[in-house]
């Protein structure tokens, strides 16, 4: 019997009902500020991956599904979303018509990671994006809208970690002086800090190695060399939180694990969960569109971890087991045609509706009614048939009513349907 790859993961019912809920509540609550859905493909230009996340990232030197396409061009199914994002805005020139455009995307993201609890191959990512406005109080109002949407979803232990990565004027001397700091400490490190002291110093502050953490410990902060006008935007940011009644935290050795990331960086967390216990990030990334090859354009954005979401939520609000609202149970050839007919328009007409074609006996019938949890059963026989009236009966009331066959489907979709 062929198994599923390591990593991977089936989602069945009833705990597709549980994304579904979450999915909807996404929907209809980023679209109340604004925001449209965009559907990018999970197959891009490898090339896309490696300028905007950056070559030396653990995502790009080992996590992503890379592999050669045609005309000698390296395809990578997608890690995380924004790169693709920022891709069709430029591709199709969204900028042209209104610079400024609010997007979401909700969808599947692949990276060869450890599989663990929680944590797989291929991972769904909620994911909203903003160009073309470079306010500090549209920082805010992202944060927020995040916020509210978990509190929707009755997550609770929420915290707002902040920090800001200052910009290309400010950020080397920090670099620099970070460098110097973490060279003198390089035998604390591990094997891909030490990598990365050479290459990318400040993704030695994300480092969760218990040793490289104690190195860090005492690590100058982002914060103290931040220029004025990334001063200025930062306090904006925490005042416009606070105007919001939004509890954050100020961290300095939060950084964002992908280096397109300028000022504004943040993680929500929550008590609900263990070590793992990060379910969005974000911030801006105000260079990224015009590294791509688009316009000037400022950016910010976010990913929730859907996964973790829902095991957060399923645990409050287990998915029940829904059966059909009716069930037909057709005793012979002609009551079966008669059902399947039945069933389909009663379908179209709103009613949760199933059909039993096997054949079997209705002790049988009934039985596996009672096991799919049908809220009804619809009896049709050749004693039905001759009286031209069908037995609709409740499973929980036992209950039972005579319907005319010229009315059962006005008479179930007016008295079933929803």
């Amino acid at each position: 019997m062929i198994q599923l790859v390591r990593g991977f993961k089936d989602i069945l019912p009833p705990e597709t009902t549980v994304w579904q809920s979450i999915e909807d509540t996404a929907r209809r609550h980023f679209e109340n500020f604004g925001f449209r859905e965009i559907r990018p493909p999970v197959l891009e230009q490898a090339a896309l991956f490696q300028r905007s996340i950056g070559e030396h990232t653990d995502i790009v030197e080992k996590e992503m599904y890379t592999f050669a396409g045609s005309r000698d061009t390296l395809l990578t199914l997608r890690p995380e979303a924004t790169a693709s994002v920022v891709r069709a805005y430029i591709q199709h020139k969204i900028y042209a018509a209104d610079p400024a455009a609010r997007f979401y995307t909700i969808g599947p993201m692949f990276r060869k990671e450890r599989p663990q609890k929680g944590r797989y191959r291929q991972f769904y990512q909620i994911n909203a994006e903003v160009f073309g406005v470079d306010s500090p109080y549209m920082d805010a109002q992202l944060i927020y809208m995040c916020m509210t949407f978990f509190r929707r979803l009755s997550v609770s232990g929420l915290q707002v970690h902040l920090n800001s990565l200052g910009c290309p004027e400010c950020r080397p001397a920090f670099r620099q002086k970070l460098s110097e700091m973490l060279a003198g400490r390089a035998e604390n490190l591990c094997p891909d800090c030490l990598r990365r002291l050479e290459k990318n110093p400040l993704r030695v502050l994300d480092c969760k190695v218990p040793a490289c953490r104690e190195a860090v410990a005492d690590a100058p902060s982002m914060l103290d060399f931040l220029c004025d006008d990334c001063g200025q935007h930062f306090r904006t940011v925490q005042a416009a939180l606070a105007d919001m009644d939004i509890d954050f935290q100020i961290d300095p050795r939060l950084v964002r694990g992908l280096d397109y990331y300028t000022r504004t960086a943040f993680e929500i967390q929550t008590s609900e969960l263990g070590a793992q216990n990060a379910v969005a990030g974000g911030g801006r990334y105000d260079q990224l569109v015009e590294m791509l090859g688009g316009p000037a354009q400022p950016a910010i954005g976010f990913a929730i971890g859907l996964d973790r979401l829902v095991e957060l939520f399923a645990a409050k609000f287990p998915a029940p087991e829904t059966g059909p609202d009716v069930f037909f149970l057709p005793m012979g050839e002609a009551a079966r045609e008669r059902a399947a007919k039945w069933s389909s328009q009663l379908a179209d007409a709103g009613v949760r509706v199933e059909a039993d074609f096997s054949g079997r006996s209705l002790k049988a019938l009934m039985r596996r009614a009672d096991r799919m949890g049908a809220a009804r059963v619809l009896i049709v026989g050749d004693q039905e048939l001759a009286e031209n009236k069908a037995v609709l009966r409740d499973m929980k009331t036992r209950d039972q009513v005579a319907v005319p066959m010229d009315r059962l489907v006005a008479f179930i979709s007016e008295h079933v349907g929803r």
